[in-house]
């Protein structure tokens, strides 16, 4: 893949400063980067790196573009570009369209144009597949799913009967989409199982990291809005609904009925409870458990950072012991409060 620096401006929206038919050839790291490369600067602070840097163009800020030389494209969010430049250059292999013989393909399933189905895949019957679709190796689709129009599902990924997959999404290996939710009623201590009989339903441009799960509802689909990214490891339960451009990072746990607003950041093993809400534009940090409905935008932490071990013995001991110091403040308290009262009076 070539392209301008002139193509590379017009794509990304930047000013160009130098050469407009320099070709590029790829996107890599300051330190990576050598002639026909460019890479990109998104603080100031790595300006001192250029006097080593061989790339052949730079996307920088207007700040760093007045110290810096050379072939530039200058815009408000270098990483923005990088982004952008990336997709331009991606070298993920795409295969050629075409149904694998070891495919088992229904016969009412629907295929769209150019459509790719791969080795040992199995499309069950009512399966409607977009056009552009990949799916690759050893993935299950179950009856009446819909794959989207240039959706990608990567090998092994299990997709249970009455998904619907949105388009221009990518699913990575060893998904579970459909899942049954972990619904029970208890009858004098045995577990009764309640049928779950709701869907899943996946919005556009969603990308779903690898040994995720997301259950189907109970009577109603969980719901993944369109743009959502979720990273690897993550759990989401039944009747869930997660808001557009929501991204999560792995191995966070959300339990059943939550909802989950819009632009919401929520960072890795985070734990929130089921039956509650997440505000739009909420920014939940790292091992955050989250107790209650949050209802305005902002960040939120919970939990302790690292300490030295013995220091964090000393720290679970003192915590224990907290209760205990409680009441003996209070009862400081009270005896302060007394003895300054027999003192006013003397003093009466």
């Amino acid at each position: 893949m070539e392209k301008t620096l002139q193509e590379l401006a017009e794509h990304l929206g930047a000013e160009l400063k130098g050469e407009p038919q320099l070709i590029i050839t790829a996107v890599l790291p300051l330190d990576k980067a050598k002639k026909s490369h460019i890479s990109f600067i998104n603080d100031p602070k790595y300006i001192s790196r250029l006097a080593e840097c061989e790339a052949e163009a730079l996307i920088v800020t207007p700040e760093v573009a007045e110290q810096a030389e050379g072939n530039l494209l200058v815009m408000a969010d270098p990483y923005l570009g990088f982004a952008k430049a990336a997709q331009i250059f991606d070298s993920t292999p795409c295969p050629i369209p075409g149904v694998h013989s070891s495919a088992q393909v229904a016969n009412d399933v629907t295929l769209g144009e150019g459509v790719y189905v791969g080795p040992n895949v199995v499309l069950e019957a009512g399966v409607v597949v977009g056009n552009g679709a990949v799916i690759d190796a050893g993935v299950y689709v179950g009856q009446g799913c819909v794959i989207g129009v240039d959706s990608r599902v990567y090998p092994n990924t299990v997709i249970y009967h009455g998904v619907s997959l949105g388009d221009g999404c990518i699913i990575h290996a060893n998904v579970v989409l459909g899942s049954d939710g972990f619904g029970y009623a208890n009858d004098r201590g045995e577990w009764i199982k309640i049928p779950q009989v709701g869907g899943v339903t996946i919005g556009n441009n969603v990308e779903i990291g690898s040994h995720t799960a997301i259950d189907r509802g109970a009577l109603e689909d969980t719901v993944i809005g369109n743009g959502v990214k979720l990273d690897n490891h993550i759990h989401v339960a039944h009747n869930v609904k997660i808001g557009d451009y929501t991204a999560i990072a792995g191995c966070t746990a959300i339990a059943g009925s939550a909802v989950i607003g819009k632009y919401c950041t929520i960072a890795g093993r985070v734990s929130i409870l089921g039956h509650l809400s997440v505000c739009d534009k909420a920014h939940i940090t790292a091992t955050t458990f989250v107790n209650k409905s949050i209802t305005k935008p902002g960040a939120y932490s919970s939990g302790t950072t690292h300490q030295d071990n013995k220091e964090w013995q000393k720290s679970a001991i003192r915590f224990r012991q907290l209760d205990t110091m409680w009441r003996k403040m209070k009862q400081l308290e009270k005896e302060v409060l007394q003895l300054k009262n027999d003192r006013d009076s003397e003093n009466e």
